[in-house]
C-alpha cells in the first residue's frame, strides 16, 4: 500500500503543499516499516497550525506528518522505518509519531 498525496491535505482548509523529497522519503520510509502509515497531520495551513496549538513551521512547509501508532509494535516499525529512510527528526507520543525535515538538527522527543 502506497501513500497518496490526498492523505497530506490540511484537515481545516484541504489545501495541500507538500515538499517533494518529504514526500518521498516519508514514501519510502512507509515501504521499510511494512505497516500501514495513516497520516493524522500532514500540510497545515497557517490557521490550522495555529489553531492546534504550534508556532512551529513544520507542517506548514510541507515538510511534516503525525502518523498514527497505537501498539508498540507498530511504534518500532514506523520508527525503524523512518530511521532507515533517513529521518533525523522523530517525536513520539502515545497514538502518534511526528517525523519531519525542517531542518538538519537530529532530535527525538516525547510529547
Amino acid at each position: 500500500m502506497s501513500l497518496s498525496l490526498d492523505e497530506f491535505k490540511c484537515k481545516h482548509c484541504g489545501k495541500l503543499q507538500i515538499d517533494s523529497a518529504f514526500f518521498s522519503r516519508i514514501s519510502r520510509a512507509r515501504v521499510i516499516a511494512d505497516v500501514p502509515f495513516i497520516i493524522n497531520s500532514g500540510y497545515r495551513c497557517p490557521e490550522h497550525n495555529a489553531a492546534v496549538g504550534s508556532t512551529s513551521e513544520n507542517h506548514t512547509s510541507g515538510k511534516a506528518a503525525d502518523i498514527k501508532a497505537m501498539d508498540g509494535p507498530t511504534r518500532g516499525k514506523i520508527l525503524m522505518g523512518l530511521y532507515t529512510a533517513g529521518f533525523k527528526r522523530v517525536g513520539v507520543a502515545k497514538d502518534f509519531i511526528h517525523c519531519d525535515t525542517s531542518d538538519d538538527v537530529e532530535s527525538c522527543w516525547l510529547y
